[in-house]
């Protein structure tokens, strides 16, 4: 059985901003019924700002509760705000989905990019030659969205692909071309280290960065997470989430992985520091 969230489950039962905005400027439209997920995404814009948005969606509660909270988190902001949110924006709005539901966010998120693309007069060729080469033909996946997972969530399983964009998980024709882009964004990664920071400032954005790309992805795929609370000197502070915090080799976590990766890419004599809520 799968663990869901009361702000999930909220959003499944009494879902924002369902429908479609008549006079829209701004229309995305991703998946389709026969996949078993689609997702219509209406926006109006006016003056640059997203002022009201509306979804229709064709799949599970994972899926409604994603695009509901989707158009609460870009009624009001800007085009330019708007497109800056990923799927791990929805994901951590929603306090966390089910690692086999991943593949719900990314359709919200990519329904936003295309209504975004949309309002700013790209014919549905251009869209179309954007997205990528379909590689998952029974979900229409691309190998551009395929990459951007692998990157964003630092993906080393075709198993993981699967479940953050169900490419795969039909007719498994597709797979060893999954594995393929795998390959490929992990050679390119590996041969392209982060550069060591010069400065205190560039430090604190490093440590924030690796946390970011390299940590907290492998920790959400196993129900955790991490916050940075501080850094001082080269003692990084940070605070253990959803299940690490309650894992009983947490402190394996923090030295043997935490510790290890911010030493590999930021400075060798990091030490770090538990910071645990007093009760």
């Amino acid at each position: 059985m799968w663990d869901y969230s009361d702000k999930v489950k909220r959003h499944f039962l009494s879902p924002s901003n369902v429908g479609e905005i008549k006079d829209a400027n701004g229309v995305g439209e991703v998946g389709s019924i026969a996949c078993g997920d689609a997702l219509r995404l209406t926006i109006k814009v006016e003056d640059g700002k997203i002022v009201d948005a509306k979804f229709q969606t064709f799949g599970c509660g994972s899926a409604i509760a994603s695009a509901s909270v989707l158009t609460e988190m870009i009624i009001g902001h800007t085009i330019e705000e708007a497109s800056k949110i990923t799927n791990q924006d929805i994901v951590d709005f929603l306090g966390g989905l089910p690692a086999q539901k991943m593949h719900c966010s990314v359709m919200g998120a990519e329904a936003l990019q295309a209504a975004i693309a949309n309002y700013l007069g790209k014919s549905p060729d251009e869209i179309k030659k954007e997205a990528g080469e379909v590689i998952c033909h029974c979900f229409g996946v691309t190998d551009k969205t395929i990459e951007k997972v692998i990157r964003q969530h630092r993906l080393r399983e075709v198993d993981d692909v699967t479940n953050f964009t169900k490419a795969g998980g039909a007719c498994g024709s597709c797979k060893p071309q999954i594995e393929a882009i795998l390959n490929r964004v992990w050679s390119d990664l590996a041969s392209a280290p982060l550069k060591k920071p010069q400065t205190y400032l560039e430090k604190v954005r490093t440590i924030e960065r690796v946390i970011e790309e390299e940590i907290r992805p492998l920790l959400n795929h196993d129900g955790g997470d991490i916050e940075l609370i501080d850094v001082v000197g080269n003692v990084v502070k940070v605070k253990l989430l959803k299940n690490c915090a309650s894992c009983p080799v947490s402190p394996f976590t923090l030295n043997d992985f935490v510790g290890k990766k911010l030493r590999e890419f930021v400075d060798e004599s990091i030490v770090i520091e538990e910071v645990v809520d007093e009760r």
